[in-house]
């Protein structure tokens, strides 16, 4: 082979491989969530959940409220985990994955902008818990 067919040789992989990544790239583009599917979280480690829903002070629903909660458990709750979530267009979220046995309860807190709520939950009481939190500045 002379080098005018090695460079001929050496463009066309170069242009094969840009349409092969371009197609992947198409292929692998997110579709548009749903603005009324409700986010969800899973933490792994056992069989609870919690649902919420997030409010403002006139209880209509915040969109985009993060969520979050601190879990420390195991042998002497040396393991640790932290999840958030975010809210939907209807201000619903949820965890699932949640162990159903610890030593201190789970204390959620949500936020969006200026405005804060909390809510404690001991999972060994409430597997399948529902809160609603308004949030306040």
């Amino acid at each position: 082979m002379n080098k005018n067919d090695l460079r001929t040789n050496f463009l066309i992989l170069t242009l094969l491989s840009f349409t092969l990544c371009l197609a992947a790239f198409s292929q692998t583009s997110p579709s548009p969530a749903d603005p009324k599917s409700i986010p969800e979280i899973d933490g792994a480690i056992g069989s609870c959940s919690a649902d919420f829903t997030i409010t403002d002070s006139a209880s209509a629903p915040i969109y985009n409220a993060k969520i979050n909660v601190h879990i420390a458990y195991g042998f002497g709750s040396f393991h640790k985990l932290d999840l958030e979530v975010s809210t939907n267009a209807d201000g619903k979220a949820r965890f699932t994955g949640l162990p159903n046995r610890l030593k201190r309860p789970l204390s959620f807190h949500a936020s969006e902008g200026g405005r804060e709520g909390e809510v404690i939950d001991d999972p060994e009481k409430t597997c399948k818990a529902q809160f609603t939190i308004a949030l306040s500045k």
